[in-house]
């Protein structure tokens, strides 16, 4: 095939290697609730995640074209770039695994390639109409999640109040399901697509494609590896989501997965890339801030939120390096 280097299939491994961590410290968000409220097992949870978050890929690819062609200019970056972005996504990601700390790789991407980009070409590589976007889906993960969820759980307890504990755990129970798999497909709808953009700019860069198109095999691979990340290292975040940050039960992991996944599923209709983690995060705040302000352990909300102003300048600075070096050894 016209345009396949060993440079090319080395961006591309790496762009897989990012979506396994991605999968590994993202993807788990989607099932973290319904693990920690023992609504479904681990297996089962995964199994619901994997396939949903592929369905949501195919929902459409205008989050995708935003991360290929909104956020650098394809005409002044190059496929070490691209490498450079995920070099610092990996390294970050990765030790925040470590910590059991769930990152935004949404934000580690973003940053991620502004930084190389930056490098390559300053702030004339930066495409403005991508970054509206990006700051508009900050919005929608932080204030939105929270609201919605913090709404939802009032109108449960205003609903249900008149019936016993257990017959409320059990109509969750079943509801939950549902909410955890709309997470699933939302998180794949949005942030599944994201490193799919990466890839398909990878081969527009290398000249597989003369536009910026996103092959069905692309969708396929990248989901695959994204479900075998979280099936592999998900656990830690779903221990530190699900189980640390606020004591849930099927109506609370009911209300925080529909408010993240409608404010997820809005966003991905309009093209505006979000954090999945962010949203639900916040959205598991809106519950327990719903029940009792110290309804949250507010000492991992602190670390989890530091871990999320932390990515931004890390993966940039770190794909800026790297893309600098790619360059000196380049010239």
């Amino acid at each position: 095939m016209e345009g396949i280097t060993p440079l090319l299939v080395f961006v591309l491994l790496l762009t897989l290697w990012a979506e396994f961590v991605n999968g590994s410290t993202d993807a788990p968000n989607a099932i973290a609730t319904i693990v920690s409220t023992k609504v479904l097992s681990p297996k089962r949870a995964v199994v619901l995640a994997t396939a949903l978050n592929i369905l949501g890929t195919f929902s459409g690819t205008a989050v995708a074209a935003t991360i290929g062609q909104g956020i650098v200019n394809p005409e002044i970056i190059s496929l070490q770039t691209v490498a450079a972005a995920m070099v610092g996504i990996i390294l970050w990601s990765s030790v925040a695994w470590k910590y059991g700390l769930p990152t935004s790789e949404s934000h580690a991407l973003i940053s991620g390639l502004a930084g190389a980009g930056f490098a390559v070409g300053g702030f004339r590589s930066l495409e403005w109409e991508g970054w509206k976007k990006v700051l508009i889906g900050l919005g929608f993960s932080t204030f939105l999640g929270f609201i919605l969820a913090y709404l939802i759980f009032v109108a449960i307890v205003w609903i249900f109040n008149k019936k016993g504990i257990s017959k409320v755990r059990k109509i969750f129970g079943k509801l939950q399901i549902l909410s955890a798999g709309f997470m699933a497909f939302g998180h794949g709808s949005n942030d599944g697509q994201k490193f799919i953009g990466a890839f398909s700019l990878a081969l527009l860069l290398a000249g597989v494609t003369k536009e910026f198109t996103v092959p069905v095999w692309v969708i396929f691979l990248c989901a695959g590896m994204m479900g075998l990340g979280t099936s592999i290292g998900g656990w830690r975040i779903i221990k530190t989501m699900g189980m640390k940050l606020s004591r849930l039960e099927p109506q609370h992991g009911f209300a925080a997965e529909t408010a993240a996944a409608t404010a997820i599923e809005i966003a991905s209709r309009f093209g505006i890339p979000l954090s999945t983690t962010h949203t639900i995060n916040t959205a598991i705040m809106g519950v327990g801030s719903a029940q009792h302000f110290s309804g949250v352990r507010w000492q991992i909300a602190k670390n989890i939120i530091f871990a999320w102003i932390l990515t931004f300048p890390i993966c940039a600075f770190i794909s800026w390096g790297v893309a600098k070096i790619f360059l000196l050894f380049g010239s």
